[in-house]
């Protein structure tokens, strides 16, 4: 019997005993997709700052996997945050899910409160709303609004709004303006926020909220571990 034609993520397998993630990778048998057993899990995470978003990492004294040590599904997160910085972190078994998050056409706003140094004035202001010029290319224009001016201790504390996420992107854009950040935290990822959620701790995103991550999803996409 003439086996079908295996793909995963669009490459066709041609090695015995190739491994792949059914969670993470398209996998498609005849063009068709495999479906997996798991019952999805979607869920936000206060990250810490000191915990390094990854799901392997035999050198990290502290990853945000031991955070959802009690989540029987096995999770990854949506993206990355660098490990001092703190906030909203995704976490999801849905692959689909986490790759949509992620696309640029998405356009999935991420909100970030840095706490920086230097007193951050209009020029600066007016830079960053235009777009930075960064060695990977101009960023798209960020929404920001200047929540504190401290000038006895020489600080200031900006939310600032972008709809694509490269990597260290805020800290990059604001050192490019000449204020180094102090703290940074993420508050807010698309709808998602850190309303009653303490440092270290979890919980299950509701059906409303995923639906206002994914206005458009397909059909069948629906989320079957959502908190209602």
């Amino acid at each position: 019997m003439r086996s079908g034609r295996v793909t995963v993520n669009g490459a066709k397998v041609t090695e015995p005993g190739a491994k792949a993630d059914p969670e993470a990778d398209d996998i498609r048998v005849d063009g068709r997709p495999v479906q997996s057993r798991q019952r999805r899990v979607y869920l936000v995470l206060n990250k810490p700052a000191g915990y390094v978003t990854t799901v392997r990492d035999p050198h990290a004294g502290r990853t945000v996997m031991q955070l959802v040590a009690g989540v029987r599904e096995r999770i990854y997160p949506v993206g990355r945050l660098d490990a001092e910085t703190a906030g909203v972190l995704i976490m999801t078994n849905d692959g689909r899910f986490a790759q949509a998050m992620l696309h640029p056409s998405c356009h999935v706003p991420r909100t970030y409160r840095a706490v920086v140094r230097g007193i951050v004035d209009d020029f600066a202001l007016t830079d960053l709303r235009s777009g930075i010029a960064l060695e990977d290319g101009i960023t798209s224009p960020a929404e920001v609004t200047v929540i504190e001016r401290n000038r006895a201790n020489n600080t200031s504390v900006l939310d600032l709004t972008l709809c694509e996420g490269r990597k260290r992107q805020v800290r990059r854009m604001l050192d490019a303006v000449r204020h180094r950040v102090l703290a940074l935290t993420r508050t807010a990822f698309g709808p998602i926020t850190l309303q009653g959620l303490a440092p270290g701790t979890w919980r299950k995103l509701r059906r409303s909220e995923i639906e206002g991550l994914m206005p458009h999803a397909e059909e069948g996409d629906e989320p079957t571990e959502a908190e209602p």
